[in-house]
């Protein structure tokens, strides 16, 4: 039998990326989903964000596997619409167990340099969108009574810290304590509260043209291929990046009999980041 059959996921940033490996893998294992994510550009963010069509194509991933999905263009940011989105697929899909709080976002720069907006706009998304997704779940889970699983996806930035991101490290420190926290207030009903921590991952938060310059601003349009031995440099394993899936097996393990008596951990998934650089 899946390991999450007759469960629900409710999976946040799920248009690409992380989210959408994380809802498949979730799906594959038996799990209906309830998908959201923004599906539009956030100004402040200095790359491509993901679209409708790349929540429709989450969407299709998932029900080719036989599993149920409800998906909506919603901005966690928005805890109303929020609320309102996960109620309606409660009611629909019968039930709430596992939450992964994905959607977060990422810009550069150095702490005097960011505008007002920029650490706003990540301070919103990544930590109080964060908060947002858990509010709006718990007392569903709650009201069950049958236990269950929430991992919030945090980065090695949120135990570390670097040069030219401190608005998103800072986001991310963030939900590292609202997870301890959290794991403290539901561990009574059985409520288990974790996040993954994961160094570079392969997707389009990464690997655009923007961050390629960061990496190799010696070249005047830097591809991939450029920034992959710069990338390797930051690991102890000889990889530039890991990829969504890895993630995605950590967020499994938590959920599932596996992970039962796992709660207030911060599961690194670094390929050595924290100690080599």
């Amino acid at each position: 039998m899946a390991r999450l059959e007759g469960r629900v996921a409710f999976v946040t940033g799920a248009a690409r990326g992380q989210g959408r490996s994380h809802a498949v893998r979730l799906a594959q294992e038996g799990a209906d989903i309830i998908a959201v994510d923004i599906s539009a550009q956030i100004e402040t963010v200095p790359f491509p964000m993901g679209t409708p069509d790349d929540l429709a194509a989450t969407v299709e991933e998932v029900e080719a596997l036989g599993r149920r999905i409800i998906a909506s263009a919603v901005d966690v940011r928005d805890y109303d619409a929020l609320k309102a989105t996960l109620d309606d697929g409660v009611a629909r899909l019968g039930r709430l167990d596992i939450v992964a709080a994905n959607a977060g976002i990422v810009s550069f720069g150095r702490a005097e340099e960011l505008t007002e907006q920029a650490w706003r706009d990540m301070i919103d998304v990544n930590l109080t969108g964060v908060w947002h997704t858990v509010k709006a779940a718990v007392p569903q889970m709650i009201e069950q009574n049958s236990g269950g699983a929430i991992t919030f996806i945090g980065s090695t930035e949120a135990l570390k810290g670097a040069e030219n991101i401190s608005s998103y490290a800072a986001s991310k420190h963030g939900v590292t304590g609202l997870m301890t926290s959290l794991a403290r207030e539901l561990g009574e009903y059985g409520i288990r509260v974790n996040s993954v921590n994961p160094t570079c991952v392969d997707t389009d938060m990464i690997n655009n043209p923007f961050v390629y310059k960061l990496f190799r601003p010696d070249l005047e349009q830097p591809t991939r291929e450029d920034v992959v031995d710069s990338f390797a440099g930051t690991l102890i394993l000889p990889v530039p990046w890991i990829e969504p899936s890895d993630v995605s097996k950590a967020i499994l393990y938590l959920a599932s009999e596996s992970g039962r008596y796992i709660t207030a951990s911060t599961m690194v998934i670094g390929a050595g980041f924290i100690v080599k650089s």
